[in-house]
């Protein structure tokens, strides 16, 4: 009998994990659990954890490449509802969020409430909880130096708080908690809503105009070496745009995004992204840091 056994209305065996990441390839999921409310998150989260099964979240997919091979263990995926809401409360500046509300909902709801300090972090992909766990930041600002609260389960699957002077938040590589995140708080700064709106779209023209088109399957790779150097910039300095491994390329538009074709494989991803780091530390003794999570 498998520990997960008594879930079998939210949990679901050999489930295919591609569809459920940018790239779609790799492998499927020895369990898939989709928890539909917390005490179900909780209830499954320390069933693993007392039978000492691999766990791993996931959320919108957008920096998660699954093997080929497949991922053991139990994946939880945080997509329910009850994992989604987004309230904001204009007079207080503050913005709470899911850990599955995806990052452009956060920013285009902050700015039409007129809540100034997330529109750079425009078109980023992912979720709340993924952005938080991966560091997301754009140049000088960072998701996390914005957070005020969050709310977690520990490692017993018990529900905290923490304020911001108990969390990571200065560090965008340290976990910024330990457990699973639910919902973050942000406080933000009251402006007027036209001129953040307007900030926001100017942003995201110049953001779109650079990244994959959207019917492309596509991942976001290395970490920005520093705020004033990206990734992308250095990936193209050294001529790589268009290079291949099987049906995978790096973008044209992005170098710092990696193209999907149809028979690709998540061997094709990661031969790509070794021949990359490889080809910079020889020639501009760079080494890229991964920004890709891979199962």
């Amino acid at each position: 009998m498998h520990p997960l056994d008594e879930f079998s209305a939210i949990v679901t065996t050999d489930a295919p994990l591609a569809p459920l990441t940018w790239f779609r390839v790799g492998g499927p999921a020895s369990r898939l659990a989709r928890p539909r409310h917390t005490e179900e998150l909780a209830a499954v989260y320390t069933r693993s954890r007392e039978a000492g099964l691999p766990i791993r979240l996931l959320g919108g997919g957008s920096n998660v490449l699954a093997r080929d091979a497949g991922v053991d263990g139990v994946v939880i995926h945080l997509e329910s509802p009850a994992f989604s809401d987004l309230t904001v409360d204009p007079e207080s500046g503050r913005i709470r969020a899911g850990a599955a509300v995806p990052l452009t909902s956060l920013c285009s709801t902050a700015a039409r409430a007129g809540l100034s300090g997330l529109e750079s972090l425009i078109g980023i992909p992912g979720t709340v909880g993924g952005g938080l766990i991966a560091g997301a930041a754009h140049r000088h600002v960072a998701l996390r130096s914005l957070v005020e609260r969050i709310e977690f389960l520990d490692g017993r699957g018990q529900p905290h708080t923490a304020d911001r002077d108990e969390l990571n938040a200065s560090s965008t590589t340290e976990p910024v908690v330990d457990g699973v995140l639910i919902a973050a708080d942000f406080q933000l700064q009251r402006d007027d809503p036209e001129q953040v709106v307007r900030r926001m779209r100017h942003l995201w023209i110049i953001k779109r105009e650079q990244q994959p088109y959207g019917h492309q399957s596509s991942g976001y790779i290395f970490r920005d070496p520093s705020p004033e150097r990206s990734a992308a910039s250095i990936v193209e300095a050294a001529g790589l745009k268009g290079m291949r491994a099987g049906n995978v390329e790096i973008s044209d538009r992005n170098a710092n995004f990696l193209i999907a074709h149809p028979g690709a494989t998540a061997e094709d991803v990661t031969r790509l992204i070794d021949h990359v780091r490889d080809r910079i530390a020889r020639a501009f003794q760079i080494e890229l840091e991964v920004n890709l999570s891979i199962w």
